[in-house]
């Protein structure tokens, strides 16, 4: 599946500006209805996170966290997951966990059972 994300500030604006804020330990989900037809996404992280290398690999993380929730959801919304200071530290599974309780909590999750595959549990049955 193709990322479909939030690319011009206006659209991360109207994000802030409309949706409604879910938080967790480690990120920050915002999440507006919109016209668009599926779920378009953007991540922010700021400096406070640490140098340009720490922000894109906690990026690139979330970029991909999303990728495994992305089949589940459901319906026409922006969101936007805003890195906190934590995540630096924070492991792929509790980021893949924190993921999916946010997008339970902003009700983007389709309650299927047959999407739930990967539920934020490490690979090789790791804690």
């Amino acid at each position: 599946m193709d990322l479909c994300t939030l690319k011009k500030n206006k659209e991360f604006n109207f994000v802030y500006r409309r949706g409604k804020p879910a938080g967790s330990r480690d990120m920050t989900l915002v999440a507006a209805k919109s016209r668009y037809g599926g779920v378009r996404v953007g991540f922010s992280v700021s400096k406070k996170v640490g140098n340009s290398v720490v922000r894109n690999r906690a990026r690139r993380r979330m970029k991909e966290a999303y990728r495994t929730l992305l089949p589940e959801l459901k319906g026409n919304h922006s969101l936007v997951f805003v890195a906190r200071e934590s995540i630096a530290r924070a492991e792929f599974h509790e980021i893949c966990s924190q993921m999916r309780k946010l997008a339970q909590r902003a009700g983007i999750l389709s309650g299927d059972p047959a999407c739930r595959a990967f539920q934020g549990k490490p690979v090789g049955g790791k804690k």
